[in-house]
């Protein structure tokens, strides 16, 4: 358990840190972090790679456990302020499809960021001495730790939903050499909500929640990584930028499985 747990941390902040080493290369946020509002934000480039130094520093905190705890809170936080100043306003205002599911894929994603963040923060015990120090921003953003899963969940759920409103655009992207699309389409669409379900309203939680860390470790393996291989520049590196989506959603399905409310330790 705790293996898969520390495996969980590691695969989100490989996906952090990844995801800031992208906008290195391409000197523009992902739209998973910021939406593609471009050239009407001044000094876009320059916001870019602050953000860049913010990712990947706070992947490296996670990956080798250095003030993880603290570092995940407050990226938790920047995220969810991305979502409500950023994401949310740009589908709302200059979207023209924001009517369709599909056009918040990346405020979804970057829920599931925010969340993933807040579970890898109560991963870490802290004991009465040290939360009666805690500064007060901190202790503001750890009441949202019980949310992490919710917020994976709120997002698999609309992703499942997306499978049955999109068969045309989903099917397509299961692997050739796989037989029936279709099937696995709807498949994919039901495990994902059932999965989101069950974390939400603590039914079979563990077992819900490891079996949707494997599904999308599985589409790691079979599906994004073969399609980075074969476009890995296509769009700006989309097809790899969800590959580190994927290793992180599967890492943090992992910490959600295994509990990540530890309780505080004792003095």
């Amino acid at each position: 358990m705790e293996k898969l747990i520390k495996a969980g941390r590691i695969f989100y902040g490989i996906m952090i840190a990844g995801l800031g080493v992208q906008q290195i290369f391409y000197a523009d946020f992902r739209p998973v972090i910021f939406p593609p509002w471009g050239a009407s934000v001044p000094g876009i480039a320059f916001w870019a790679y602050l953000f860049t130094v913010v990712l990947i520093a706070a992947g490296i905190c996670i990956i080798i456990d250095k003030w993880a705890r603290e570092v995940s809170l407050i990226l938790g936080g920047l995220f969810l302020l991305l979502i409500l100043l950023c994401q949310a306003p740009y589908e709302l205002i200059m979207d023209p499809y924001k009517d369709h599911l599909g056009s918040w894929t990346n405020a979804l994603k970057e829920l599931v960021l925010a969340g993933g963040a807040f579970a890898v923060a109560g991963t870490y015990p802290v004991s009465e001495a040290d939360d009666q120090k805690t500064p007060s921003l901190i202790w503001l953003l750890e009441k949202l730790i019980p949310f992490g899963g919710t917020f994976l969940s709120i997002t698999m759920i609309l992703f499942g939903v997306a499978h049955f409103l999109y068969p045309t655009f989903v099917a397509p992207l299961v692997p050739a050499w796989i037989p029936s699309h279709l099937f696995w389409t709807y498949f994919a669409g039901v495990a994902l909500i059932a999965a989101g379900v069950g974390i939400i309203l603590k039914i079979q939680l563990k077992l819900a929640a490891l079996l949707l860390g494997a599904m999308i470790f599985i589409w790691l393996l079979v599906l994004h990584i073969p399609r980075t291989i074969a476009d890995p520049y296509g769009d700006k590196g989309n097809e790899l930028t969800s590959v580190f989506e994927a290793l992180g959603f599967s890492g943090i399905a992992f910490i959600v499985a295994f509990g990540y409310h530890k309780k505080k330790k004792a003095n």
